[in-house]
């Protein structure tokens, strides 16, 4: 009997993540009511409950699969890019920005969903960035070889951060200061001028 017991909860964790997903995928995380994900599931308000901590535990989730998926497109990019480490930059920050345009509210979710002030992100959401800053990383061993470990380690956060901000005000409508018909070249630009290059492809 437990064993039932313990697979409908599995299932009914499942249908929510999934129905949580669509819902932040066409609505965004800002619309996203327990209500809805009960009706969507079939299931009484409280069994979302019985089954996640809160909305955020539930938001999390989802957020797990979106990084995933972030990461496979990340490592498909890197995997065709030339051998040069500074297009390999430019090829993974351009397979970022377009993952963000193709999924804008999941991708958001990522980094809007709420957390009690001083409160550090689980470890897994931990572990998906720090594989997204070694991709970084490995060409900026190559490029800036001389440079100690722990300033390299700060070099590629601010890298990520100067690219996640051009992508985020790119595709913000109500910003008229990354035009998104420019956003690959001003990420070559960034990219390549760092790297000493002088011209853009």
């Amino acid at each position: 009997m437990a064993g039932k017991v313990e697979e409908r909860r599995r299932a009914l964790r499942a249908a929510l993540i999934d129905h949580a997903e669509r819902r932040i995928h066409s609505d965004g995380l800002s619309n996203l009511r327990a209500r809805d994900l009960a009706r969507d599931a079939g299931c009484a308000l409280g069994a979302i409950y019985n089954v996640f901590g809160d909305l955020n535990d539930l938001v999390l989730a989802v957020n797990a699969r979106t990084f995933e998926r972030l990461g496979a497109d990340v490592a498909a990019a890197l995997a065709d890019a030339p051998q040069d480490p500074t297009e390999q930059l430019v090829v993974m920050a351009q397979a970022y920005y377009r993952f963000a345009a193709a999924n804008h509210n999941a991708w958001r979710a990522l980094f809007d969903i709420d957390r009690p002030f001083g409160e550090s992100a689980p470890d897994w959401y931990l572990a998906e960035m720090a594989q997204l800053f070694a991709y970084i990383e490995a060409p900026l061993r190559i490029l800036m070889p001389e440079m100690a470990d722990t300033d390299r380690a700060l070099m590629t956060r601010a890298l990520f951060s100067s690219v996640h901000g051009v992508v985020l005000l790119a595709l913000d409508e109500a910003s008229a200061g990354v035009p998104a018909a420019d956003v690959d070249r001003m990420i070559a630009l960034l990219l390549t001028r760092l790297s000493g290059k002088q011209t853009v492809s």
